[in-house]
């Protein structure tokens, strides 16, 4: 049963990150309108940040790996959802100082909006399969089943999101209820403290 908990938890991430990309285009459309190069900005923003992520989480996880250091990845996604709710206006109004070109403007805006968030999602796939993998007869198919649920999560997400949560939701409340959705299940994880070897027997 222990290793179901991180197909459920990759679910969890990658409905997370579509969710907040799409709501990305909303929180920016206001300042920049819903121009091709905003959904540029958007995109290059979340694919270098969870590249990052992934190359981060990867080292991460070669470090004695636990279930509460995996929760902390969780918790710490969470958090940094929080500015996206209080701060975004400042943020992005930051990036209009920096230059008037909107094209540049966008990018810098979507920089200092999603590149954390993005990143330390990001970061929970490598870590995942660091978890669950415990032989590597299995390691592929493992693998292999972390990416399934993770991508699915991300697909359900994005048409969640822009197909029915934005039809009846404010941007800040789906915001918020994403950064409960992350930090409750990683928040929980800190009450146990398995390992690789613990989800092996």
């Amino acid at each position: 049963m222990v290793r179901w908990v991180f197909p459920c938890m990759a679910f969890i991430s990658g409905f997370s990150v579509m969710a907040v990309q799409m709501l990305g285009g909303r929180i920016l459309a206001p300042w920049f309108g819903g121009s091709i190069y905003i959904w540029g900005s958007i995109i290059t923003t979340f694919l270098v940040a969870l590249a990052v992520g992934y190359l981060s989480g990867g080292k991460l996880s070669l470090h004695n790996p636990t279930i509460r250091k995996y929760g902390m990845l969780f918790l710490a996604a969470g958090l940094s959802l929080l500015p996206l709710v209080f701060f975004s206006d400042a943020l992005i109004g930051f990036s209009f100082e920096m230059t008037e070109d909107p094209r540049y403007a966008s990018l810098i805006a979507s920089f200092l909006l999603f590149f954390i968030p993005a990143g330390i999602l990001g970061m929970i796939s490598p870590y995942s399969i660091r978890m669950m993998v415990t032989s590597k007869v299995t390691s592929g198919f493992s693998a292999g089943l972390l990416y399934f649920v993770s991508t699915l999560g991300s697909a359900l997400g994005t048409i969640g999101t822009a197909f029915y949560f934005v039809l009846y939701f404010e941007i800040n409340h789906i915001m918020l209820t994403t950064c409960l959705a992350v930090a409750i299940p990683g928040t929980i994880c800190l009450f146990f403290n398995w390992s690789p070897q613990d989800v092996a027997s």
